[in-house]
C-alpha cells in the first residue's frame, strides 16, 4: 500500500476541511478505496499509486476552488469530484459576472453603484486611477478589492497598501507603542477591507511573507514598484513633495490607485494637498484615468448621506 502526504499551504484546516471533517467525509465516500487521515494541515493518504493520482488532482482542484472562492459546500466538492475538469463553469456559473473578489465565507464583493463600476471599468483601462470622493463611497474598499483580484488572478505578485500618516486633530507621538503599534491605527481601514476578503490564515501569511505590504507613505521613499498593485489611501493628506515622490515609484507591470476626500483635509492650514495639484497636473495624460463619486454612491449607513449633505450646507454658509 502506498502512502502520501499533502500539505496545505496558507488554509485554515478548520474552513477547508468543514465542521466535523465534513469535507474528509465526503471525500470517503467518492474514493471508498482509499484511507485518509487527517492531522493539522497535512493529510494522509493510503491506496493503489493509480488511485492516489487522482485523488490528487481531485484534491488540487478542490484547493484551487477554495483559494478562489473561500469557502467550500457540499453542492460545489460533489461537482468537483464528479467532473470532468470544467467544474469552473459549472460550480461559478451561479455568480453574477460584476463580482469582484468571493470574500470571507463565501461573500460576494461587487461594485454597488455606478461609479464603482466605473472605477472597475476605468482601471481595466489605465495603469493609474485617482478615485476621488466624500467618505463611504467605498472608494477604498473597491480600490482594495481590484488589487485582491489582480493578486489572485496572478496579474501582480503583490499588493501595497499606503496612507500618509497624518493626525486628524490627535498627536501621534503622545500614542503609546512602537513604531508598528503607533501607525496601525491609521492602517486599519485597510486591515479591514482586508480580512473581508481573504482568510485570516491566509492574509496573515501573505503579509508575513511580503506579498501584501501595508505601510505609511513615508516608507515608500527609495522604492521602485515593480509587478504590484498600489493604492494610496487619504491622498488628500499628502504634500507636493509626497505625491511627487509616491507617482514617481511607479514600476514595470504595476497598476495605481490613488483614493482621497478633498473635503477631509487634515494638512496644516496655507499647505496645498498633493492630491488637487496632481488631479490638475495629470488630468491629460494617456494611460491615467480620474473618476469622482459623489453623495450617491455613498454604501455606509443611510444617515451619512444625511451627515454630508448637512456640513456641506455649512461650509458653504
Amino acid at each position: 500500500m502506498n502512502e502520501r502526504i499533502i500539505e496545505l499551504t496558507d488554509i485554515s484546516p478548520k474552513d477547508f476541511f468543514g465542521a466535523q471533517n465534513s469535507t474528509i467525509e465526503q471525500l470517503k465516500r467518492y474514493f471508498p478505496k482509499i484511507k485518509i487521515v487527517a492531522r493539522g494541515s497535512k493529510l494522509k493518504i493510503y491506496g493503489e499509486a493509480g488511485v492516489l493520482d487522482e485523488f490528487e488532482i481531485r484534491f488540487e482542484r478542490l484547493i484551487k476552488y477554495f483559494n478562489k472562492y473561500n469557502k467550500l459546500d457540499e453542492n460545489s466538492i460533489e461537482q468537483i469530484l464528479t467532473s470532468n475538469g470544467n467544474e469552473e463553469k459549472s460550480v461559478a456559473a451561479k455568480f453574477a459576472k460584476d463580482v469582484l473578489v468571493h470574500g470571507v465565507n463565501g461573500k460576494l464583493i461587487k461594485p454597488q453603484t455606478e461609479n464603482q463600476r466605473k472605477m472597475v471599468a476605468l482601471m481595466s483601462k489605465n495603469d493609474m486611477l485617482f478615485a476621488v470622493g466624500p467618505a463611504g463611497t467605498g472608494k477604498t474598499y473597491t480600490a482594495v478589492a481590484l488589487a485582491v483580484r489582480a493578486l489572485k488572478e496572478k496579474e501582480v505578485r503583490k499588493i501595497i497598501l499606503t496612507r500618509p500618516a497624518v493626525e486628524s486633530g490627535e498627536n501621534l507621538g503622545f500614542l503609546p507603542g512602537d513604531l508598528k503599534e503607533k501607525l496601525d491605527p491609521y492602517m486599519q481601514p485597510l486591515y479591514d477591507a482586508l480580512r473581508d476578503m481573504i482568510p485570516h490564515e491566509k492574509l496573515e501569511s501573505h503579509i508575513e511573507k511580503g506579498v501584501i505590504q501595508i505601510a505609511p507613505l513615508a516608507f515608500m521613499r527609495g522604492r521602485t514598484l515593480d509587478n504590484a498593485f498600489v493604492i494610496l489611501d487619504e491622498a488628500q493628506n499628502t504634500t507636493h513633495n509626497q505625491m511627487k515622490m509616491f507617482l514617481t515609484r511607479m514600476g514595470k507591470s504595476a497598476k495605481f490607485i490613488i483614493t482621497g476626500d478633498p473635503g477631509q483635509i487634515d494638512l496644516p492650514r496655507k499647505q496645498i494637498s498633493g492630491l488637487k495639484e496632481s488631479l490638475l497636473a495629470l488630468k491629460d495624460i494617456n494611460g491615467i484615468a480620474q473618476v469622482y463619486l459623489d453623495d450617491k454612491d455613498i454604501v455606509r449607513h443611510k444617515l451619512v448621506k444625511e451627515i454630508i449633505a448637512a456640513y456641506k450646507t455649512i461650509e458653504t454658509e
